[in-house]
């Protein structure tokens, strides 16, 4: 089975702590702790994705990312990448699987992302400008 967008919002929606919102061609999930992931169907894959900070927020990028690729092999299912979004550069916390993925393994990949960002938000703080 190849999912829908609606078959994925109504999934997601029956979980406790979360509240999905249909957003153009993805859905915007929210989990009780005030992070954000979007989720979308790319072809055979369903990415979902939640951003961390904006380049700006970076004290010394090039340190940032030798110390992500040097620690994000610990935290399971979620890799680290940059997006473009409206002019702006983020780092962002993603996961993807395959468009055919039974319903349990898509909950474990939104959980796990949440987990993450939260992870990755702790373990790469010291990098951050200070407000």
């Amino acid at each position: 089975m190849t999912w829908e967008l609606s078959q994925l919002a109504e999934v997601i929606s029956a979980q406790e702590g979360y509240v999905v919102t249909h957003e153009a061609d993805c859905l915007l999930i929210a989990n009780e702790d005030g992070i954000d992931a979007w989720l979308a169907i790319s072809g055979e894959q369903i990415l979902v994705e939640s951003l961390l900070f904006s380049l700006d927020e970076v004290k010394d990028s090039a340190a940032l990312n030798e110390e992500i690729l040097r620690t994000h092999m610990i935290f399971p299912l979620t890799t680290i990448g940059i997006s473009s979004i409206a002019g702006n550069q983020y780092y962002t916390a993603f996961g993807s699987l395959s468009g055919q993925s039974k319903e349990e393994s898509v909950l474990i990949e939104i959980s796990t992302l949440f987990q993450n960002v939260e992870a990755f938000l702790d373990a790469y703080q010291d990098f951050l400008k200070s407000n």
